[in-house]
C-alpha cells in the first residue's frame, strides 16, 4: 500500500499535524504565561508537555512506515494560532476575559487536533497498520482530555468571573 493515493493521503496528514504541534509547542508557552488562572496556565502547561510527546510519537509513526519526519505547512493550525495571537493582543492583562479567550483559542485547537488524530487513526486501521492505529489513538485520547479539562475550568472558575468584570 505504500505506494498508493491512500498512503500519501496518510502521510500528507500526518505531515500537517507534525507541522502543527511542532508549531503549536512554541505559542502554548505563551499563552500559559498569558493566563490569569493558574488553574489554567497549569492545564497550558502541562498540554505544552503532552505536545513535546505527541511529537514524538508522529517521529515514531514515521519511523513505521518508513518515512522521513518532516511538517507540511498546516495552514489551518496556523489560523487558528494567529486567532490566538490576536486574542492576547486584544484583551488586558491579568483578566479572566483573557483566559476566557485564550480557552476558546486552545478548544478551537483541540477541536482541530481532535478531527486530525481521529482521522489518521481510522486511515492506520484501514491501512493494516494497527501499531500507527495504537500510537496515533494515544494521542487523540490526550487530546480529548485537554478539551475536557478546558471546559471544566471554563466553567467551574473563568467565565463566571469575566462576566462581571
Amino acid at each position: 500500500m505504500k505506494n498508493s493515493q491512500f498512503h500519501e493521503l496518510f502521510v500528507h496528514e500526518l505531515k500537517d499535524i507534525y507541522w502543527a504541534e511542532n508549531h503549536l509547542a512554541k505559542e502554548l508557552k505563551k499563552m500559559s504565561k498569558s493566563a490569569t488562572s493558574e488553574k489554567l496556565s497549569n492545564a497550558i502547561e502541562k498540554h505544552q508537555e503532552e505536545t513535546e510527546n505527541q511529537i514524538k510519537r508522529l517521529e515514531k509513526v514515521f519511523e513505521i512506515i518508513d518515512v522521513k519526519a518532516s511538517g507540511k505547512k498546516c495552514d489551518a493550525m496556523e489560523g487558528l494560532l494567529e486567532e490566538a495571537q490576536e486574542i492576547l493582543k486584544s484583551t488586558k492583562e491579568d483578566t479572566m476575559v483573557r483566559d476566557a479567550g485564550i480557552i476558546i483559542a486552545c478548544q478551537k485547537v483541540e477541536h482541530y487536533e481532535i478531527a486530525s488524530y481521529g482521522s489518521l487513526v481510522h486511515l492506520a486501521k484501514q491501512m493494516g497498520s494497527d501499531e500507527c492505529a495504537k500510537i496515533l489513538s494515544e494521542t487523540l485520547e490526550e487530546e480529548k482530555k485537554t478539551d475536557a479539562l478546558l471546559t471544566e475550568i471554563a466553567e467551574s472558575e473563568v467565565n463566571e468571573m469575566a462576566v462581571k468584570e
